[in-house]
Order: C-alpha cells, then structure tokens, then sequence
C-alpha cells in the first residue's frame, strides 16, 4: 500500500489528523492514509455537533473501525462549523479518499497561526512520514 502526505497540509504528529486551512479562519480537517491503515476499515463515525466548540488534544468524535474503536482527537482548538454528512452516512468513504471527499469537518479557528506551529508540514512532512512508517512496521501495525 502507498501512504501519501501531501506536503501542502498540516499534519498532527500523534494522532494522524491532517489539516487544510481554507481561509485564516476555515480549516478542513480528516485522518491520514497512515492512521486509517492503522485502524482498518471505518465503520462507524460520529462527530461533535455543529457549534461545538473544540480543544487541541482533546476528543471532537468517535469512531469504529475493523481494528478498534476510540476517539478522534482535534488537531487545533476551535468550533466545528461544518461536517461532512456523506461520511457520517457512509464512513467507508474516509477509506476510500481520506485527502478527498473522506475529509471530516471544517472548524473555525481563531489561532490558527499559533495552533499550525505545533503541526508539521512543508519540507518536515517527509522526514516525519517516514519515521512514522518505519515505527508503524516496527509495531506491526501495517505491513
């Protein structure tokens, strides 16, 4: 399997969410190829509602997979504006394109600037991917 990490997003170093900051306000959010290898297939999702305000670290869902079941932690503090309703509906599509129409939720963050610094990205996400998949092989987590 290819795992891919677009150098153009932010990515949370422990919990494999990425991050695509529409606006200085809007950011688009989902999970990475790497972390939903990890966990297997999705089948089930939920996320906090609309309005719900969000803190970096700490759960905004949950979710089932062929692996286990746990939370989904936020990447950045902020409120969920948006969520993806054809994920909700059929989790399976975060499999299918986790960069694509699999994204989660769009939050609104007013510290986005300071939230992004605590992410990796640019030149840094190849040297972390590739620590990551080594560490991942090394577990036995993926093959």
């Amino acid at each position: 399997m290819s795992y891919e990490f677009p150098d153009n997003l932010f990515f949370d170093r422990k919990h494999h969410v990425w991050c695509l900051p529409e606006s200085d306000l809007l950011i688009r959010i989902g999970i990475d190829p790497l972390g939903l290898a990890s966990l297997g297939d999705l089948a089930y999702l939920s996320l906090n509602q609309n309005g719900s305000e969000v803190s970096r670290g700490q759960p905004m869902g949950m979710l089932e997979a062929a692996k286990m079941t746990g939370e989904l932690i936020a990447p950045l503090d902020g409120k969920i504006v948006e969520r993806n309703q054809h994920v909700l509906k059929d989790p399976f599509q975060v499999n299918r394109e986790p960069y694509g129409t699999g994204w989660l939720a769009v939050l609104e963050s007013e510290n986005w600037n300071e939230d992004s610094k605590q992410l990796v990205t640019g030149q840094d996400v190849e040297t972390w991917s590739k620590e990551e998949l080594k560490r991942y092989r090394e577990q036995g987590w993926i093959d």
